[in-house]
């Protein structure tokens, strides 16, 4: 048995990756690209490092390096310099999970078929959760609305629209076609599944159109079809929802948030599930806010 350099490995990875979702469906397209975006970031730091010791920087698909270099010192110290540098606590810690999925259990039959022995990955923490949703005051949901309300028919209100209406993602978003929305017995349905969890809960979304948003869109139809929505797109409402008082990278997935902590508080917990797509446990972290309730004053007495 051998020790791979990380280039070798990261072709057996890819190779592997394409057998076993055959197999089982996993692991996704987005999980392998994101392995590579976490390869890629540590082989940038270490060549950033070899420059600092006066040596030449190596190409990516040289043979280079050994695997066996990746060690509990480097891996902290990679970890280290990424947080000096400013890399958000949660960032810095999913680019180690990005760079630890190369060394996934099922990666490792396959590693031993090319006679390889690939040490673990060294240990390096959990992965810090983000924390818990928070409803936004009554003032800035105001502003939120009477900017919504605003929006002239087009691109932005469209993306706009499918978030804070029907809670969608951004990438299932600019995946939507003419498709997903079903017309029975004279009512629209928005019917997709959200990429997200399509291999984890598989839920299908399918919640009703209301006519009035139906209208509107066929305004921004191009005859039958959906717009080609773009990231420049929710680049606009991240700006927006910064401007208008919330904070974090993803101003834009606010709107998703309003929107499924809305029905939660309408409806429940199982319409929440069933507008989002997502397990309970995630809309109870992530999406609602059961600690500030919305009813009136009650006596449990009153319920015997």
């Amino acid at each position: 048995m051998t020790v791979p350099t990380l280039n070798k490995m990261v072709k057996a990875y890819l190779e592997a990756a394409m057998v076993e979702r055959l197999k089982c469906g996993r692991p996704n397209e987005n999980t392998v690209k994101n392995t590579l975006v976490g390869y890629r970031a540590f082989m940038r730091w270490l060549n950033d490092r070899r420059e600092r010791n006066g040596q030449e920087r190596m190409p990516l698909d040289e043979d280079f390096p050994l695997v066996s270099i990746i060690k509990p010192t480097l891996i902290h110290k990679y970890l280290a310099d990424m947080l000096k540098d400013g890399t958000r606590p949660i960032t810095a810690i999913s680019s180690l999970y990005q760079l630890r999925q190369l060394f996934a259990k099922w990666a490792l039959p396959y590693y031993e078929d090319h006679g390889w022995k690939i040490p673990a990955f060294p240990s390096f923490g959990h992965r810090p959760k983000a924390p818990r949703y928070r409803r936004p005051d009554a003032a800035t949901l105001a502003k939120v609305k009477e900017w919504y309300v605003a929006l002239p028919p087009g691109e932005t209100w469209f993306a706009a629209t499918m978030m804070l209406e029907f809670a969608m993602r951004n990438g299932d978003i600019m995946r939507l076609r003419r498709g997903n929305f079903v017309e029975r017995d004279g009512r629209v349905f928005l019917n997709y599944t959200p990429h997200k969890t399509e291999h984890s809960s598989g839920r299908v979304v399918k919640w009703p159109v209301h006519p009035s948003i139906w209208e509107q869109m066929h305004a921004v139809f191009n005859g039958d079809e959906l717009p080609e929505l773009d990231d420049a797109v929710f680049d606009e409402l991240n700006a927006k929802m910064r401007g208008l008082g919330f904070t974090g990278a993803k101003g834009a997935y606010e709107l998703r948030k309003i929107c499924v902590d809305h029905v939660y508080q309408k409806f429940g917990a199982e319409m929440a599930v069933s507008i989002s797509g997502d397990d309970i446990r995630t809309i109870m972290h992530y999406y609602a806010d059961p600690a500030q309730p919305n009813i009136d004053n009650i006596r449990v007495t009153d319920l015997l």
